[in-house]
């Protein structure tokens, strides 16, 4: 079987699943990870917030080499292979009239997207409709935690015409576990995919090989592998999703 899991950005399949694709590799499934928000860094003078998070992660101007370069280590490390779409990351894109940045603070990452984002959601939709193996799954974030890039992953999602599974944003599944008990409520269907210790272990080092992130949610590498380790004993594995049809 072939999965493909849309990741909005470098790690974010990593932090969720990685356990899970280590395990599908294993099995013998062929597993892509296709990155959307892996544009190029755009030349020119970048916004104080994205300033700010290229501090908080120790890069240079060209985060954006850095990150892909992280994630080649992390996919290499699972044995999946990866994909990078060209849309930017939100941080750096701009209203194509005006020129302002879209999302030019920590708050604006989680609200509402921006109206002159549909353009990229339609280009995801086109380059997802493409033709590709027809047993092919896609595997997407469900959005949890409301990050605008991943609200727009989700998106490009609804309506497509194949087998399409979620996957809780891990870590904000943590603070919004709510979500995931309404969606069961509504009818949506749920299968525990169980990990082992060789699979937790490979989990861990993909999410280390992206070690410009794990400032933003632990204070060091020891905390994520305990984390990690806590999150995969909570849920005895990694649990995907899958929406009834109407």
């Amino acid at each position: 079987m072939q999965w493909i899991y849309l990741s909005p950005h470098f790690d974010d399949v990593a932090l969720s699943c990685g356990g899970l694709l280590w395990e599908q590799v294993q099995a013998g499934d062929s597993v892509r990870i296709w990155t959307v928000c892996a544009g190029v860094t755009p030349a020119g003078e970048l916004s104080s917030f994205a300033k700010e998070l290229h501090t908080r992660w120790d890069t240079d101007q060209d985060a954006t080499t850095q990150r892909r370069l992280e994630d080649i280590r992390s996919c290499h490390l699972l044995g999946a292979t990866y994909h990078y779409l060209a849309i930017p990351d939100c941080i750096y894109r701009r209203h194509p009239q005006t020129g302002e940045f879209l999302y030019a603070s920590e708050a604006s990452l989680n609200g509402s997207l921006h109206p002159a984002d549909i353009l990229f959601i339609t280009t995801l939709k086109k380059e997802l409709e493409r033709p590709i193996q027809t047993d092919a799954a896609f595997v997407f974030p469900v959005a949890l935690g409301n990050h605008v890039d991943h609200q727009l992953t989700r998106l490009a999602a609804e309506g497509l015409e194949r087998i399409v599974w979620y996957y809780a944003d891990y870590p904000y599944v943590l603070r919004w576990k709510e979500k995931l008990e309404q969606m069961e409520q509504e009818g949506w269907l749920s299968q525990v995919f169980p990990i082992s210790q060789m699979g937790l272990a490979a989990w861990q080092d993909s999410i280390a090989a992206h070690a410009s992130q794990i400032s933003t949610f632990w204070k060091d590498e020891h905390e994520m592998h305990k984390a990690v380790i806590d999150y995969h004993k909570e849920n005895q594995g990694i649990r995907l999703w899958r929406k009834l049809l109407a």
